[in-house]
């Protein structure tokens, strides 16, 4: 995870709360705290592999990371998954859309609609947290799924015309 202090965590907030609040008029802060957590916690690769199975293997695949909440045996690990998996599905549904065929072929993956089954398990891990604090966030963005997707899209928009304006950008080295 990129810390907080760090400049690239910290330009993943100030593009988030440009875009969900002045463009969406999206004032709730921890919903956008949240998905700008979301983008920075997402850019290291190894994010995307934080579930794992029994045997320790990362799993990369939506519908085994939902076949792995099912046969968990506690409502922990079955919240943890379905948390995981509507981080992951909000992630590529709202910066790489057109990346999901690809991401899905061949796999149970080309099966799902990720907007469908990130509401779903966002839903999911709103009734299974732990945290008492963590679940009203997660119900909003079960809610508004579709709105925070939209949101990532132009907070994309935002990161492609940074990178447009020169290498020294440190957007540069993520997105490419």
């Amino acid at each position: 995870m990129i810390s907080e202090s760090h400049p690239l965590h910290r330009m993943f907030r100030g593009l988030t709360e440009s875009t969900f609040m002045a463009e969406l008029g999206v004032g709730d802060p921890s919903l956008v705290g949240y998905v700008s957590n979301l983008l920075a916690s997402f850019t290291p690769t190894q994010a995307h592999g934080r579930i794992r199975d029994q045997e320790g293997r990362p799993l990369f695949e939506v519908a085994r990371i939902l076949a792995e909440a099912e046969s968990a045996e506690d409502e922990e690990r079955r919240g943890e998954c379905h948390r995981h998996v509507g981080d992951f599905t909000l992630f590529w549904t709202g910066l790489y859309p057109d990346a999901l065929r690809r991401l899905g072929s061949g796999t149970a993956d080309g099966l799902l609609d990720y907007q469908r089954q990130g509401k779903r398990s966002y839903y999911l891990a709103s009734t299974l947290s732990p945290r008492s604090d963590d679940r009203p966030v997660l119900r909003r963005l079960s809610e508004h799924f579709e709105l925070c997707a939209f949101g990532l899209s132009r907070v994309r928009g935002e990161l492609d015309k940074l990178e447009a304006e020169g290498p020294s950008q440190p957007v540069r080295t993520i997105w490419a």
